[in-house]
C-alpha cells in the first residue's frame, strides 16, 4: 500500500466517521448553487437539472430519518380526509426543501407551481399522480375559444394531461417546469407515502407566487363548434377551474427531525 492509498477512506467508512456530507447536505449545497441567481420563470440549465436529479435519485427515506411506522403516516380516528404532515428541511428565499407525509388515502389536491421548477421524489409508498400543463390555444382559434370560455366561471382554462398513473417507490425523481412537465398536479396516496420536494423559487405571497387550487372538469364541458382538440384526443384534455383551498385539506407543520445538516 502506498501513501496515497493509505489516505483513501472508503465511502461507507467516511459516512461513519462523519467525513462525508450527507445526501441531504449535498442536495442543499447543490440547490444553493443552482438557485442562487434564479427567480420566477427562470429554469436551471440542463446540466444543473441533471446535477440535482443525480443526487435526488440516490436519496431514500433513511437519509431523512423516516419510516412508514411513524405517527405522521397513521390515518387517525377521523373518517374524513387524512391530515397531511409538512416537514420543512430548509425554507429559503431562493428555494425550499420539504417533505410531505401522507397517510393512506391522503390527498394533496390539484394545484399549481407558478414560475417554479420543482423536483419530486417518492421516498416510499404508492400513490396516484395526475398532472397537467396549460394549453396555449393557437391564435387562429383564440377568438373562437375565448368567448366560449367566458360562458364558464372566471378562472376556467384549457389544460392537457401530462401524467395519469400510479407510482410506487423506488422510482425516479420527477421534475416539472414553469411551462411544462406537469406544472399542475394532484397526489392521492394508496398507501402511506413520503414525498421529498424541492421548489425553486418557493411559494411567496409577497412575490406573487401564491398556490392556486383547481377542479378538473371533463373536456366535454366545451360547448361550441370551434374545437381546438381532435376527437381522438379529447380524453387527454380538461378544463381547470380555480377554486378555494378545499375545506377538507388539512396540513400540519412539524419539525424535521432527520439527520443533522
Amino acid at each position: 500500500m502506498n501513501l496515497l492509498e493509505a489516505n483513501i477512506v472508503p465511502e461507507s467508512r467516511e459516512r461513519k466517521l462523519g467525513l462525508m456530507p450527507s445526501a441531504v447536505q449535498r442536495m442543499l449545497d447543490t440547490c444553493r448553487e443552482v438557485f442562487a441567481f434564479g427567480g420566477a420563470g427562470i429554469v436551471p440549465s440542463p446540466e444543473d437539472v441533471d446535477r440535482i436529479m443525480s443526487i435526488f435519485d440516490r436519496i431514500d427515506a433513511s437519509d431523512v430519518g423516516l419510516t412508514p411506522d411513524m405517527s405522521y403516516f397513521r390515518r387517525g380516528a377521523s373518517r374524513g380526509t387524512p391530515v397531511i404532515t409538512y416537514l420543512p428541511i430548509r425554507e429559503l428565499e431562493e428555494f425550499s426543501m420539504v417533505i410531505f407525509c401522507l397517510p393512506p388515502s391522503g390527498v394533496i389536491p390539484l394545484h399549481d407551481h407558478p414560475g417554479m421548477t420543482a423536483f419530486t421524489k417518492l421516498l416510499f409508498g404508492s400513490m396516484h399522480i395526475k398532472s397537467y400543463d396549460w394549453v396555449n390555444v393557437p391564435q387562429n382559434l383564440a377568438e373562437l375559444v375565448n368567448p366560449l370560455q367566458r360562458q364558464f366561471p372566471p378562472g376556467l382554462r384549457l389544460a392537457k394531461v401530462k401524467t395519469d398513473a400510479i407510482f410506487t417507490a423506488p422510482c425516479r425523481t420527477s421534475v416539472l417546469y414553469p411551462e411544462d412537465g406537469g406544472n399542475l398536479h394532484c397526489f392521492r396516496a394508496r398507501t402511506c407515502c413520503a414525498v421529498l420536494d424541492v421548489l425553486g423559487p418557493p411559494y411567496s405571497s409577497a412575490r406573487g407566487r401564491d398556490c392556486t387550487y383547481y377542479h378538473d372538469r371533463p373536456y366535454a364541458w366545451f360547448p361550441g363548434e370551434a374545437n381546438p382538440v381532435a376527437d381522438e384526443d379529447v380524453g387527454t384534455y380538461a378544463w381547470l377551474e380555480e377554486r378555494n383551498q378545499p375545506d377538507d385539506f388539512f396540513v400540519v407543520r412539524a419539525k424535521y427531525n432527520g439527520p443533522r445538516i
